[in-house]
């Protein structure tokens, strides 16, 4: 089997998908950050492509980006200032080639996340 990595994005506040959330994925390595590509959600809460597909796969440290506050401005979430969540980072690691789903559920005050399927 090969490896792969998805994500979706849950509002749990509104109780839909997130749509139009900006996510960046960078590769982790000691102290350096290297972007490997930036997707946004689609209708269902999801990027319409891996974000990080087979033929890019490797094992090690990752960080998913989420964007939620430029989301949370859009949805009309009363303003804050600054926002108690804008930008939420998830760094896991991938020590084999597998199917790796890492999935945002989202509130303007919480959030939470799971190794999925």
């Amino acid at each position: 089997m090969t490896g792969y990595l998805t994500t979706h994005v849950l509002d749990t506040a509104r109780g839909c998908p997130a749509e139009g959330i900006r996510i960046e994925l960078f590769r982790i390595d000691g102290a350096e950050h290297t972007l490997l590509r930036t997707l946004h959600t689609n209708d269902d809460g999801r990027t319409d492509e891996q974000i990080l597909p087979e033929s890019e796969f490797a094992t090690g440290v990752y960080e998913l980006v989420f964007h939620a506050g430029e989301y949370l401005d859009r949805t009309g979430t009363p303003p804050e200032n600054p926002r108690f969540l804008d930008v939420i980072p998830l760094r896991f690691g991938m020590s084999e080639a597998a199917h790796y789903h890492v999935p945002l559920l989202l509130s303007p005050f919480g959030y939470s996340t799971y190794r999925g399927s």
